[in-house]
């Protein structure tokens, strides 16, 4: 299969030598024997010729909100209905989780709670239909506020409440982060003191440490683009 990941962000110039940049980081992830990768720079409004170009898409995380005034974002909202309506799957991954839903008609706003960052536990449902706590890296302070059609919410906080998202088989979203390293957002937080209240800044170094349910979620995404259609 040939997987498209949409790059709608770039890391901190400074931490991008070590970590490597948004598709990467998804190839490491979802490395498996069936997928190859092509990235395509979608905030240079870079996309694939058509959605068939590719047998399913992922939508990396931005620095940038999905409602400012950018003309690739646009851009971005009109490929993806296409792809949706043709039924080629999508993964959208915190900006790629907003943006699909504000592309179907859902809501995105600067949450009034503020940000969530660091090691975060996560209420999903399973294939069994009961749930699993999951651990993973949040980096976030928009959030989904009001669902599109077709949407069906998965996972969930206190503090985020559509979390992760599930449009049949057609689309599978979620707000965190299975892709980040622990050591990229340890560095991420403390590149950013400037910019996080210090209560945050604080507790996000300090949830790091112990294991993290990325790779749960990983297969998750992968038996997704992989089942039949």
């Amino acid at each position: 299969m040939k997987i498209g990941i949409l790059e709608t962000g770039r890391p901190p110039e400074q931490l991008a030598p070590q970590y490597g940049d948004y598709p990467s980081m998804f190839a490491r992830l979802l490395a498996d024997d069936d997928f190859e990768f092509e990235s395509f720079a979608a905030l240079d409004g870079e996309l694939p010729e058509n959605p068939k170009a590719c047998d399913g898409y992922v939508i990396t995380g931005s620095k940038f909100g999905v409602y400012e005034d950018h003309s690739w974002i646009g851009k971005l909202e009109e490929f993806l209905r296409q792809a949706y309506a043709e039924g080629v799957p999508i993964v959208g991954i915190c900006f790629g989780h907003q943006i699909l839903a504000q592309a179907l008609g859902g809501k995105v706003e600067k949450y009034s709670g503020g940000w969530d960052v660091g090691k975060t536990a996560y209420r999903i449902e399973n294939a069994e239909g009961g749930e699993d706590e999951l651990k993973m890296h949040a980096w976030h302070q928009d959030q989904v506020t009001e669902l599109p059609e077709g949407a069906r919410v998965i996972g969930s906080t206190p503090f985020c409440k559509y979390a992760a998202l599930a449009y049949d088989n057609k689309a599978l979203t979620i707000q965190p982060h299975p892709e980040f390293a622990e050591g990229y957002v340890r560095d991420l937080i403390e590149s950013r003191r400037d910019v996080l209240p210090a209560e945050i800044t604080e507790r996000g170094l300090s949830s790091l440490g112990g294991d993290v349910d990325a790779a749960a979620f990983a297969k998750r995404i992968k038996d997704f683009l992989k089942a039949p259609r």
